[in-house]
């Protein structure tokens, strides 16, 4: 990957409605070499898929948990059981392994704290958990899905 590259990756993580011709101008090719390195970029993976980026107030998802999850269980078949939990549950939005005190930590939106109930009720209803604990998100500081990329 190359300085254009990373030009072209930096501009559409900002507005993937751009159009090629856009792109290309600000990055100083024609067309279609614009148009190739994206498309190579898309094929090995570096671009996985290009989306629409929504208010999450708006739509009824603006309460943010941070769901720390304890397990005394730490074989595969467990852990592949909490996979398929976090993958039937939309409002789970990212999911990470931890080292250290925590073995899980989701992040998870729903409405209110009544929604947040009804996922607490279903998801220690899926599988044994030694301990859930929730932080709930006060106030969205930053948030951006744009990744850093160096020499832009």
């Amino acid at each position: 990957m190359d300085h254009i590259d990373r030009k072209i990756l930096h501009l559409l993580q900002n507005d993937a409605s751009l159009a090629i011709s856009e792109i290309a101008s600000r990055v100083h090719l024609s067309t279609t070499p614009c148009w190739k390195r994206i498309r190579r970029m898309e094929q090995e993976g570096v671009i996985r898929k290009r989306v629409a980026l929504l208010d999450a107030e708006k739509v009824g998802a603006g309460f943010t948990v941070f769901v720390s999850i304890r397990t005394n269980q730490h074989t595969k078949a467990w852990f592949d059981e909490l996979s398929s939990a976090v993958s039937d549950m939309p409002e789970i939005l990212e999911f990470y392994r931890m080292a250290g005190e925590v073995d899980y930590l989701l992040r998870v939106v729903v409405q209110d704290m009544g929604g947040y109930n009804d996922f607490y009720t279903r998801l220690i209803g899926r599988l044994p958990l030694a301990n859930v604990t929730a932080g709930f998100a006060m106030e969205q500081i930053k948030y951006t899905t744009a990744l850093p990329l160096s020499s832009v």
